[in-house]
């Protein structure tokens, strides 16, 4: 068996759950053995479920998330050493009176 298969085979035993549960399956409906096969082939659980299509991926990736909060933190930054020298040139200002 190829590694297309075997990624086939997780994902039709997935589906399979789902048709025979009626959810979404969980790890703990599944046997050790089975969970470990399936995570080998299509990744963390969430992910796997997503290329069951059992489950919709998340509109925004960590991925996407992880840069945008970066962003944020660089522009806080930005701001806070901005605020920094306005106060200081005040404060500057306000001893040379």
């Amino acid at each position: 068996m190829d590694s297309q298969q075997k990624i086939q085979k997780a994902v039709l035993l997935l589906q399979e759950k789902f048709d025979i549960l009626g959810r979404i399956p969980q790890k703990s409906d599944f046997d050790s053995t089975t969970v470990c096969f399936i995570k080998q082939k299509l990744g963390p659980w969430p992910r796997a479920l997503e290329k069951a299509g059992l489950k919709e991926p998340p509109e925004v990736s960590a991925k996407e998330k992880s840069r945008l909060k970066r962003e944020r933190s660089r522009k806080n930054r930005r701001l806070k050493k901005e605020e920094q020298k306005i106060l200081s040139s005040k404060k500057n200002e306000e001893e040379n009176l």
